[in-house]
């Protein structure tokens, strides 16, 4: 009778150390970059970042629709175009978040997904236009019934874009269409949402052609920066 006790405890034993293995190997992948949705639910959530188990929407902006702005050379042959600036760091901001232990989700820029879209925070990734000019800047909707929550989002983007990434703030230069972004209208209108102009495809080329990492590394630190003080009001 002991011993068959004892062979049933350390069947539990055995049972128990491989589900632990399991776990720990599947929350070393997402750390490092892998997205692995499952592995939100086997950390509770405050006992990691602020980001664990949030679910973060990224906008490549202009991704599966048109190219967006496009520079030419003095020959008028496409030289850089917005899509891929915005995919270049769409990518990066997605993977330096799921090793924070975020849920990332990459979009395009008329995804169906868009509809109804739940989320923790969207953020839609753009550039500017190719003239002679520096700068970026971030909008949300004025209607947005949670525009106190945006405000938070847009001051975090306010205070680590700019120190990230050496770029002045342009508000001046935010228009109509960002305001009126589609995305605020498909979304569920609990989702915080905006949308942000990384830099002028022109002035700010060096930085977003040669240096995607340092505008994703702006935009992870506004976004996790968010979901901190959001974290501190839950």
């Amino acid at each position: 009778m002991r011993y068959r006790t004892l062979q049933w405890i350390q069947r539990v034993l055995a049972a128990v150390s491989v589900v632990l293995m399991v776990s720990i190997v599947l929350i070393i992948a997402q750390l490092a970059g892998y997205d692995l949705p499952m592995v939100n639910r086997l950390i509770p959530q405050g006992l990691v970042g602020a980001a664990f188990a949030r679910q973060v929407v990224l906008i490549s902006g202009h991704a599966g629709y048109d190219s967006g702005a496009v520079c030419t050379d003095a020959t008028g042959a496409a030289t850089l175009t917005e899509a891929e600036v915005n995919a270049a760091v769409a990518e990066r901001v997605a993977q330096q978040l799921r090793r924070a232990g975020a849920d990332v989700l990459v979009v395009d820029e008329f995804d169906p997904q868009l509809t109804g879209l739940q989320a923790d925070v969207l953020l839609s990734l753009h550039a500017d236009s190719c003239i002679d000019a520096s700068g970026y800047k971030a909008a949300s909707s004025p209607a947005s019934a949670l525009h106190a929550i945006e405000a938070q989002l847009l001051a975090c983007i306010d205070q680590h874009y700019p120190a990230i990434t050496g770029l002045a703030h342009h508000p001046n230069t935010i228009t109509h269409d960002m305001l009126n972004y589609h995305a605020f209208r498909t979304i569920d209108p609990q989702t915080p949402a905006a949308i942000i102009e990384l830099g002028f495809l022109g002035g700010d080329q060096e930085l977003l052609r040669q240096q995607p990492e340092v505008a994703a590394r702006g935009v992870v630190e506004s976004i996790l920066c968010f979901l901190t003080r959001e974290q501190t009001t839950d």
